[in-house]
């Protein structure tokens, strides 16, 4: 198994460029997981990688090969689409061998290595099977297994949990994250999904428009956030956002009633606007006689619930509670959080301030 590393890949349609100059190394074995909104280029940049979409400029290595203008077939990759794209005449057996029947290998060759991959994905029941008879997760193991035959280097996925229903994502994702630690090979894999990044990757990679936001571990982004799109995008529910004013002791926030939250962290000049980061999972309510925050709908989702705070500015604001005592809509309350968990972003270039 091997890396992948991108140096300065560029791409361009015409005149307008949707890569900007990507640098990135994904080491031998890794889970790395591209993610971001629709449009950030998440898929453009695998495609590059699988050769599937030329790269305008720039290099693109597998290992120690430059691959960058190779053929697709000669990269050492196998992709897994959103789509299962299976033939629907052929069984599952035939589904899954037939990259490899048609370059030309020894029939009890493919035989052995769909026997491998269907004990890996367990299929071996269903390998007599046509598509039409397989459920929708069961398709998309088939479509795993056909890439898992061909033994390549780097496995590719472009958000392949889409097509699902929720409850088979989760148990897909288990499947693949088994699979990973199971045969260890170098993954890369899309998604706008980012409760599949942090369940999955080992690296995430957080995309908007073309450049790489910032590159970490799941925690990692989700404790150390670089910047505002990064807090916002990483964890369910995302970050509150509220507008905030320096003063003397701290940041002053109007939503929270004018409270004035002290900060250990490097402020601009008094009176200069900021942005307050709160996330949901580090602040709760108390129920009060009288406030000007009030509870104006709670999500009940048994062990936990979501409660949306009305605020006298207006502003959004999110609070997990956990349990099953929830503060009814229409209660005043009082935010509680800890200072030290709050995270303050620069208003102009929404980076974070340390």
């Amino acid at each position: 198994m091997t890396g992948v590393t991108l140096n300065q890949a560029i791409k361009r349609y015409g005149d307008v460029q949707v890569i900007h100059g990507v640098d990135l190394d994904i080491a031998d074995g890794e889970f790395c997981v591209f993610v971001g909104p629709s449009g950030c280029g998440k898929s453009t940049l695998l495609r590059m990688i699988a050769g599937l979409e030329e790269t305008s400029d720039g290099k693109i290595s597998i290992g120690t090969r430059d691959v960058t203008h190779t053929d697709p077939a000669e990269r050492g990759v196998a992709m897994v689409f959103q789509t299962y794209a299976l033939y629907p005449h052929m069984t599952v057996e035939e589904n899954m061998g037939f990259g490899l029947r048609m370059t030309g290998h020894p029939k009890d060759e493919i035989t052995r290595k769909v026997d491998e991959a269907s004990k890996i994905l367990k299929l071996d029941d269903y390998l007599k099977r046509k598509p039409a008879a397989l459920s929708g997760g069961q398709r998309q193991r088939v479509a795993i297994g056909r890439a898992i035959v061909r033994g390549p280097e780097v496995f590719l996925f472009d958000e392949p949990l889409s097509n699902l229903d929720a409850e088979l994502r989760v148990d897909m994702r288990v499947e693949i994250a088994r699979l990973h630690k199971e045969i260890g090979a170098t993954m890369i894999y899309v998604t706008h999904d980012q409760v599949e990044a942090m369940t999955l990757a080992d690296k995430i990679v957080v995309l908007r428009a073309g450049r790489i936001e910032q590159v970490g571990a799941p925690m990692e982004l989700y404790t150390n956030p670089d910047n505002k799109f990064v807090a916002g995008f990483i964890g369910s529910p995302g970050m509150n956002f509220l507008n905030g004013v320096v003063t003397g002791g701290g940041v002053m926030v109007p939503a929270l009633a004018d409270a004035v939250i002290p900060a250990s962290v490097g402020l601009p000049p008094e009176g200069s606007d900021v942005i307050v980061g709160l996330r949901p999972q580090t602040t709760t309510v108390t129920k009060v006689d009288e406030a000007a925050i009030t509870v104006d709908l709670t999500e009940q989702l048994g062990g936990v619930a979501y409660d949306y705070l009305r605020t006298p500015t207006g502003e959004k604001l999110v609070v997990e509670t956990k349990g099953l005592d929830v503060v009814p809509a229409g209660s005043p309350v009082r935010v509680n959080f800890d200072p030290a968990d709050v995270m303050f972003f620069d208003a102009q270039t929404e980076a974070r301030l340390r």
